[in-house]
């Protein structure tokens, strides 16, 4: 896969990306993270940062708050 180039995702990363979150989990654990970030060519920091923003605007869509912990998904 291809790197992040100006912090910009390729289509493939996002594809992968997109796939983990919603076929995988919506939180993944340290080991998931980590093998979901060599599978996209991704630092941790930079999956776990995605699946934040990503997890923000899944529970905006689905009606619910930003923040995880106010209501049980």
């Amino acid at each position: 896969m291809a790197s992040t180039v100006n912090g910009k995702l390729s289509e493939e990363q996002i594809k992968a990306l997109e796939e983990n979150f919603n076929k995988v989990t919506k939180h993944p654990d340290s080991t998931t993270l980590m093998l979901i970030a060599a599978e996209c060519g991704l630092s941790e920091e930079e999956t776990m940062n995605w699946f934040k923003e990503r997890n923000a605007k899944w529970r905006k869509a689905e009606g619910l708050p930003a923040e995880l912990g106010s209501v049980l998904d």
